[in-house]
């Protein structure tokens, strides 16, 4: 019985095999392709980076914050367990190799950026190393930040358990640790690299922070999934933000890339503001005043007075089955948070 099946399946099998062989070759297809690609190739139209000077590595630039992390955060993302009497060393060969690779990449990034553009001469090389080292110099100043963001994390979740949870878990805590550093480098004016930062931060947390947003200490983005921040956004001290806040611009015509590109199109949020789920705040020159308290599900496009609450009327629920009906107005916009 065994036997039968055996050859049974063999003969189905060569049956198969004979089958899919295609009446036409299939290679013979590949030159039309190519040449209908290398057309469209040499439209202007079309992008591709066919040029002697490599462009960032998008895995590498990964690599690099990985890297600062292990720097910023000794312990916390390492294999090997670390004691006092090797901190030193490790943290010496971690942050040499930061920098050696940092300023691969900024270099890459000036030179891609003279050739793509046809710029004088720049020095890409003594520029790449002077700002890799500047940053180096910055990432004591980058950790004294970011503690103070684990601290308020720790201080407005009451469902945090200990620093630790905050570092490992808290995806608002990666994306504020990978824009702290993005941002450095947007200040130095690094090409590319400071966006695929934050692409990066985006594509594993889904927090959207620009590079060029001014974001200032203590710092807490609670749950974070959705919120959106942009690039001229500034926001003060001891802001929170919840899920799905936008800080975005307003809507500007089809053609208004270059006229408003430098110009600031997001709004200001200023000390000790708190900003619920689901509220959009646009336009450059939308302030919202210090220790206000911002409802959620609110869309504001004007600027909000110091000490003020702002909060959507009450909505009234309706409950209907079993031949009832019963309306009955729901709570304050802002509670139901954590």
């Amino acid at each position: 019985m065994k036997k039968n099946k055996e050859t049974k399946f063999l003969d189905t099998y060569h049956q198969c095999d004979t089958a899919i062989e295609p009446a036409t070759p299939l290679y013979d297809q590949i030159p039309g392709v190519v040449k209908r690609l290398m057309k469209l190739l040499d439209d202007s139209n079309s992008y591709s980076h066919v040029e002697p000077i490599p462009i960032p590595s998008n895995d590498s630039v990964v690599q690099l914050i990985h890297q600062a992390r292990r720097i910023l955060f000794p312990g916390y993302f390492t294999q090997s367990t670390l004691a006092q009497a090797n901190l030193e060393y490790y943290l010496g060969q971690e942050t040499t190799s930061f920098l050696e690779n940092l300023s691969r990449q900024i270099i890459s990034a000036f030179q891609h950026d003279c050739f793509r553009h046809d710029l004088p001469c720049t020095k890409c090389s003594d520029q790449g190393h002077e700002i890799a080292l500047k940053i180096v110099r910055e990432l004591p100043e980058i950790k004294k930040l970011l503690d103070k963001d684990i601290r308020a994390a720790f201080e407005g979740d009451p469902a945090a358990k200990g620093y630790d949870e905050i570092i490992f878990c808290y995806p608002g805590f990666m994306a504020i640790s990978i824009y702290r550093l993005a941002n450095l480098l947007h200040k130095n004016k690094v090409p590319v690299i400071p966006r695929i930062m934050g692409e990066y931060a985006h594509s594993i947390t889904g927090i959207d922070i620009h590079p060029g947003a001014t974001i200032g200490e203590h710092f807490f983005i609670d749950h974070g999934t959705g919120v959106v921040i942009g690039e001229t956004t500034e926001i003060g001290k001891r802001v929170r933000l919840y899920q799905g806040v936008t800080l975005g611009a307003l809507s500007l015509p089809k053609d208004a890339g270059d006229q408003f590109r430098y110009k600031k199109r997001h709004p200001t949020i200023e000390d000790d503001v708190i900003v619920y789920s689901n509220t959009t705040i646009l336009g450059g020159e939308t302030v919202i005043g210090a220790r206000s308290v911002i409802g959620g599900n609110i869309w504001i496009t004007e600027s909000v007075p110091p000490d003020t609450k702002v909060l959507l009327k009450r909505p009234e629920l309706i409950y209907a089955g079993n031949g009832r009906r019963k309306m009955k107005k729901q709570g304050d916009s802002s509670h139901g948070q954590n």
